[in-house]
C-alpha cells in the first residue's frame, strides 16, 4: 500500500491539535444552537434556571391533577355504593 499524499485529500496533524479544533467547533456550535433558541448572552443561565423551574412546576401540577382525578373518582364510587346500600336497606322510607 502506497503512503498517503496530501493530494489524496488527507491531512495529518498531531492529536492534541485535532482535539483542540474539535473542542472549539463544539463550543461555537453550542453557542450558535443556544442563540438560535434565544438563550444567548449574560441572561442565558438565568433563563435556563427559569425554564427548569417552570418544567418542575408543570410536573407538580400534572401530578396534583392526577391525584385529584383519582380522589374524585374514588369519592364518586364510594357515594354510589352508599346510595346503593341506602336504597337496598330502604333507609329513606321507601314503600313497605
Amino acid at each position: 500500500m502506497a503512503p498517503q499524499r496530501p493530494e489524496d485529500g488527507f491531512v495529518r496533524m498531531p492529536e492534541h491539535e485535532f482535539e483542540a479544533i474539535l473542542a472549539r467547533a463544539a463550543e461555537v456550535g453550542a453557542k450558535r444552537a443556544l442563540a438560535d433558541v434565544g438563550l444567548e448572552g449574560d441572561e442565558a443561565a438565568l433563563d435556563i434556571r427559569d425554564l427548569r423551574s417552570l418544567v418542575g412546576c408543570i410536573r407538580i401540577v400534572r401530578r396534583t391533577a392526577i391525584q385529584t382525578a383519582v380522589r374524585m373518582i374514588t369519592t364518586g364510587v364510594m357515594l354510589a355504593l352508599l346510595a346503593g346500600i341506602a336504597i337496598k336497606l330502604k333507609i329513606f322510607g321507601g314503600s313497605p
